[in-house]
């Protein structure tokens, strides 16, 4: 494990950290647009008073942070492999590179005492999950690993009904920033309640520390609602995920190339609107968890 000079300071002197994974970099959008958002995605951290430590896979070491070098080597890369628990390991081990999804970020978090993670969206249980059983990886990373993980909700692909279920039922509490119902990544509103509502960081922070307290495993979810001057409506939303879908059916897209498969095409049907969207509220998870990390830092 390498750690970024920025961030082995921030560790020695005790500053506010942010974890943050890097599939939005090689398989999100093409270079060099992937390299200026994750840059904006990391200021945005720093001005709201936390360190940004990008998490990669680079020729077998874990990389805790990245250099501006390493940042544009990466966004420029080929070939690099996309990371889960399952994968993780191997890919260290035989002196791989790949870019950490959700669940390995929160791996790469824990290793290095890093609690708070920003991400856009977390997988879930894919529609059509009963005949398939396409259920990501994250669901069961956030019933295992204790970090705090900020999305915008679910990405709204998902069957977002069954995901909160399968959340429920691995004990994960799924705490909505400031609303009553449970965001639906680039929509505000997804139509369901969330289970938990929180107004203020500090009591993100401290619900964080009283389950380690309580000696209760894994994670939380604080769904972050996009701002409402980015948001597409599900109205809007609604038809295109239908056809996105039926043409990842039509050409047998499957396993980890599912999700790739649906944004681009949403991206293209929406012309370039949900990236837009997606920019905007990853930024705004990355300003509510540097908000969270400072407030932990203040709640030993």
């Amino acid at each position: 494990m390498k750690f970024a000079p920025e961030v082995m300071e921030a560790k020695a002197d005790n500053l506010p950290i942010v974890a943050l994974e890097s599939t939005i970099i090689t398989h999100g959008m093409p270079f060099p647009q992937n390299v200026e958002t994750a840059r904006l995605v990391e200021a945005t951290v720093r001005e709201n008073g936390a360190v940004p430590a990008t998490m990669a896979v680079i020729d077998g070491t874990l990389h805790v942070g990245l250099t501006g070098a390493e940042l544009d080597s990466l966004g420029q890369a080929t070939g690099v492999a996309k990371l889960s628990r399952a994968d993780f390991a191997a890919c260290i081990a035989t002196g791989g590179t790949g870019a950490t999804t959700v669940a390995a970020t929160m791996i790469a978090a824990r290793l290095a005492g890093i609690e708070v993670f920003a991400t856009g969206g977390i997988g879930g249980v894919h529609r059509g999950a009963e005949s398939s059983f396409d259920i990501s990886a994250d669901l069961s990373e956030l019933a295992q690993t204790a970090v705090t993980v900020v999305a915008a909700g679910a990405k709204a692909i998902l069957d977002i009904p069954k995901t909160l279920e399968v959340l429920e039922t691995s004990g994960v509490p799924v705490i909505t920033f400031r609303q009553d119902e449970f965001p639906a990544f680039w929509s505000q509103s997804s139509g369901l309640p969330s289970p938990l509502r929180m107004d203020e960081p500090l009591e993100i922070a401290a619900a964080h520390r009283m389950r380690a307290a309580m000696g209760l495993p894994g994670g939380q979810l604080v769904a972050n609602p996009i701002p409402a001057e980015a948001e597409i409506s599900r109205e809007t939303l609604a038809p295109v995920i239908t056809a996105a879908l039926a043409a990842a059916e039509d050409q047998n897209i499957a396993a980890k190339q599912v999700t790739p498969f649906l944004l681009d095409h949403i991206f293209h049907a929406t012309d370039g609107a949900s990236l837009t969207a997606n920019i905007a509220l990853v930024r705004n998870n990355a300003a509510l968890a540097a908000q969270i990390a400072a407030r932990l830092i203040e709640t030993p």
